[in-house]
């Protein structure tokens, strides 16, 4: 046996040494000779007092070690990182990367012949299988799966799609402290993540059609016996997987991405989705090739009826069959014929789903909640390497729009002015946030949700186009344009921008411009101040992270991380 407890031996310069030592000290645990001879299964322990997301990974982890041992495989859980979106300073987008590096490091550190990934919060899912893409051990993601819901005066709520829209109304006047202060109590009632097609549900669909789940894994709710029972099987698959060597590479493929990015558009998936898909994709040598996403948006539609493009929420997909039900709409535009960490491939997943007869959540191809895909990009002298809006989710009436730039310079000029009553601004303006991409923040805040200035909101206004090289939740809405690349704080042309220019948006045509000539812009880019000695990091995480990470439509990820040639990409048709 040259796996389990013998796999990756410690160098001293004696392998016999080494294996004698090793199993000397894990013997201090307790284990026997019978269970060291046998494949091991490392599970990630994500679980924090600070990730109510993950608040049941400990009953997640049990699970996993009782189908581990049904299996008759040695279950041996690791701590890595966990990230929680509003725990995370100064975003979660910037420690991706350090929960990636952590756990594929500690994936190849220790000697596992198979790994399960549990996790959950809108990062963590993307960090785990960037890290399983670069290690290529045997892998099967359990999510955390989603909360369920509450009311309030009636109204189902959802994290935290409502939390942005009653906020939205606290601000503008409409509701008092006392009344969004009791809303707070209920918008998360249970563990798990948030319960809209925010990035974390998104992020588990896109698991679960990759192929690195389970079937149903994305959409059972956290709290459900259900949920515990698949991770049970998880364990058990993985106990499996310790022997077949089905690895990453061979799940992670271009097709296997092109039905994710099929997936993306069909569920109202997140914006941050793309991202991360970009980026887990260029690990595994495939290039996400954005203008044919763009074009692969429109021919499908939105057909899950879920919040922020639609009504209702991940327990009620899961009623409905799950993402399977999804798929099974989405057939004629799937690679049928991907394998999957089930064993089996991904168009007999799809035909041996429930079919729940008469589910509203759901739609047809004639009957879509929208009729062309949650995402479009974006082209112009503002983003030449592309830009993002979820139209889905957008007002439609500003989907073609011309307005004049009031522009604030940093998150900080941000929450300085957007409420001063004093600022020009009015409700046929474009707000413009800029030097708060990947590395001007650092590290992509989801600051794109630019907040309605008061004077506006208690006039009325809800939606106003805004424009940045930040993120935005998928849990949230309007008419935002994000991810603007390249990046001001790299001298793209978010930078040029001033008070007072046209800015024009057409998401029929894709394009976002700012009315300005080249002439000007040239010389306004000739003006541009150096970046200030106090701001270049000199040591640590965030040099490390401001020097190496790459722009949004690389994913964000570190440069170093990618192939030096790209061997595929997506989307390619069926």
């Amino acid at each position: 046996m040259t796996g389990g407890i013998r796999r990756g031996l410690t160098h001293y310069g004696d392998a016999e040494f080494s294996l004698y030592l090793r199993k000397a000290f894990i013997k201090a645990m307790g284990y026997s000779d019978d269970a060291l001879d046998r494949p091991i299964v490392g599970i990630t322990n994500t679980y924090s007092d600070f990730n109510p997301c993950h608040g049941t990974v400990p009953q997640l982890i049990a699970a996993v070690k009782r189908g581990v041992m049904l299996a008759g495989a040695l279950p041996l859980e690791f701590p890595t990182i966990s990230i929680h979106e509003s725990f995370a300073y100064p975003t979660s987008m910037y420690l991706r990367n350090l929960m990636a590096l952590d756990t594929e490091e500690m994936i190849r550190a220790q000697p596992v012949d198979a790994v399960v990934l549990i996790g959950g919060c809108d990062k963590t899912i993307p960090a785990q299988l960037m890290a399983a893409a670069s290690a290529n051990v045997p892998a099967i993601v359990v999510p955390t799966g989603p909360m369920l819901t509450r009311t309030h005066g009636g109204e189902r709520l959802g994290a935290c799609t409502d939390c942005r829209r009653f906020w939205a109304r606290f601000r503008g006047g409409e509701i008092d402290r006392r009344e969004v202060d009791a809303v707070n109590e209920r918008l998360a009632p249970t563990a798990g993540t948030c319960m809209v097609m925010g990035t974390a549900s998104t992020m588990a669909c896109i698991a679960e059609v990759l192929g690195t789940t389970l079937p149903g894994a994305a959409t059972i709710p956290a709290v459900h016996a259900e949920r515990l029972r698949l991770a049970e099987a998880s364990g058990n698959r993985a106990a499996a997987l310790a022997t077949e060597e089905l690895h990453p590479d061979a799940l992670l493929t271009a097709k296997a991405f092109s039905n994710a990015l099929v997936v993306l558009h069909a569920i109202g998936g997140s914006t941050n989705a793309l991202i991360h898909l970009t980026a887990i994709a260029a690990r595994c040598g495939v290039r996400v090739d954005l203008d044919r996403f763009d074009a692969l948006g429109r021919k499908v539609p939105v057909l899950v009826d879920l919040k922020p493009s639609g009504q209702h929420y991940m327990e009620h997909l899961h009623e409905a069959g799950g993402l399977n039900a999804v798929l099974r709409e989405l057939k004629p535009l799937l690679h049928l014929d991907v394998p999957t960490v089930s064993g089996k491939a991904l168009g007999d997943v799809i035909a041996a789903a429930e079919i729940v007869p008469g589910q509203q959540v759901v739609r047809t191809f004639a009957d879509p909640i929208y009729g062309s895909g949650a995402l479009a990009v974006l082209h112009g002298n503002l983003a030449p390497g592309g830009a993002v809006i979820k139209h889905s989710s957008a007002t439609a009436a500003l989907l073609k729009h011309a307005g004049r730039a009031v522009v604030f310079d940093s998150l900080d000029d941000l929450a300085a002015r957007i409420d001063a009553a004093e600022l020009d601004v009015r409700a046929e303006d474009v707000l413009v946030l800029r030097n708060a991409g990947p590395r001007g923040a650092p590290g992509m805040p989801e600051a794109g949700y630019i907040p309605i200035p008061k004077k506006l909101a208690r006039q009325g206004i809800r939606d106003m186009v805004r424009i940045s090289d930040a993120r935005m939740s998928g849990t949230a809405f309007g008419t935002i344009v994000l991810h603007i690349t390249p990046e001001s704080a790299i001298g793209g042309p978010l930078a040029l921008v001033q008070d007072g220019d046209t800015i024009r948006l057409d998401v029929e045509q894709r394009s976002i411009d700012v009315c300005v000539s080249s002439a000007e812009l040239s010389r306004r880019r000739a003006a541009l101040p150096g970046p200030r000695s106090e701001e270049v990091p000199t040591s640590g995480y965030r040099r490390l992270y401001v020097e190496h990470v790459t722009q949004a439509d690389w994913g964000c990820d570190f440069d170093f991380m990618l192939p030096a040639t790209m061997t595929g990409s997506a989307p390619i048709e069926a």
